[in-house]
């Protein structure tokens, strides 16, 4: 008797279609983190006021506002109601997800609204938890018209599939962080995660008095400039390459490889330049350049071109391996003199939230592309 060929299952339009879109519920999960970080930094000074979580609903609205303020409230609830309706796909039709998502977003808010009751520095208000209410409503809206060519007969899903690898979704998401954790300035120009600062703030607090533990760490020794410049061109190597490499784990092989990542690369630097220019001054918006800086960029640069077509696990290997020595080295220098004479420039003003989202994030970044590089996935893939 003749045995019959097993058959093998197929991704088809229809079920691509009722697919689940793992992209848009880890994005989700990470835009979420970020409001509730924005919300409640900086995170210090507790205490009780005297009021209650929710009194903030029955108060006046407030006297003093800003159309910058209702705007960026809008802004920064809109994003969260398009990913509510394209995470509740295929549970929901786009349509049937606008109100669960619009409650999702205001209930987030008035959560976030009272916890700012205990914080000093923050004032909860209820024309902001309006304002975010829109937001959502309006991204919900705005999710629910587009969904057909974010989820279902999208162009943009159709390149996807054709460059990118079935598992690429959380990746895609690391990938796509990056360019905004590079927003927030650094004393390396790829030196994220630098946990020194916020750590030094734990200990001071707990030792009351100021601490910095990279210079504990290295005896109060004094670079010299050639130090400076050396471990500058190392950090800005080694970030650039893992995050390229990352990049190129999640490309299929008849897809533009270079090309890609070299957009990506030059879009990530335009960004960073952008982000400059705002926080500082337009005129300031490549102070990020440098001898050293520079450096880093064309030694990364080759090894990203070099290791274009090595084995992925190779790519992966090399990718995990440079981030972590991009910490260590973010982590054991001593801040330079030119990056906090750069930051005492800054003048956060009204991106005081969104500079609390951008610090946390540029401090995530490498931790979770770790994550992702060492993820059991790549081991079903291979």
């Amino acid at each position: 008797m003749k045995a019959e060929p097993t058959s093998s299952i197929v991704a088809t339009p229809d079920t691509a279609a009722t697919a689940a879109s793992s992209f848009a519920r880890v994005s989700l999960l990470i835009y979420a983190v970020l409001i509730v970080y924005a919300s409640w930094y900086p995170f210090s000074g507790w205490r009780d006021m005297g009021l209650g979580p929710f009194d903030y609903l029955t108060a006046h609205l407030p006297y003093y506002w800003t159309g910058f303020d209702i705007w960026t409230n809008i802004a920064g609830y809109a994003p969260l109601g398009a990913l509510l309706v394209f995470a509740m796909h295929p549970r929901l039709r786009p349509r049937w997800a606008v109100l669960p998502a619009t409650l999702a977003g205001m209930l987030l808010s008035a959560g976030m609204e009272a916890g700012q009751t205990w914080l000093p520095t923050r004032v909860p208000s209820n024309l902001d938890l309006i304002t975010n209410t829109i937001g959502a409503f309006t991204g919900a809206v705005l999710g629910a018209l587009s969904s057909r060519y974010f989820l279902l007969e999208s162009r943009m899903l159709a390149v996807r599939r054709r460059w990118f690898s079935g598992e690429a979704s959380r990746g895609l998401v690391v990938a796509g962080l990056w360019p905004l954790a590079l927003m927030y300035p650094q004393n390396h120009l790829f030196g994220l995660g630098h946990l020194v600062p916020p750590l030094s703030a734990i200990f001071s607090d707990l030792v009351d008095t100021p601490l910095d533990l990279a210079t504990t760490w290295i005896n109060n020794a004094q670079l010299s400039a050639e130090q400076y410049w050396l471990a500058d061109v190392i950090v800005s190597a080694c970030g650039l390459s893992g995050a390229a490499l990352l990049l190129l784990l999640l490309l299929r092989k008849q897809a533009p490889r270079r090309a890609i990542v070299l957009v990506y690369l030059l879009a990530c630097i335009a960004i960073k330049s952008l982000a400059s220019a705002l926080f500082f001054a337009p005129q300031n918006a490549f102070v990020w350049v440098s001898p050293s800086a520079v450096g880093g960029i064309l030694l990364g640069a080759m090894m990203v071109a070099g290791l274009t077509f090595a084995p992925p696990t190779a790519q992966r290997r090399l990718a995990a391996l440079a981030l972590i020595l991009s910490l260590l080295v973010t982590n054991a220098v001593p801040a330079n003199p030119y990056y906090i004479s750069t930051l005492e420039t800054w003048v956060q003003g009204k991106f005081l939230n969104f500079d609390g989202a951008a610090q946390f994030l540029s401090v995530l970044w490498p931790f979770l592309a770790i994550w992702f590089l060492y993820h059991p996935v790549h081991r079903k893939h291979r």
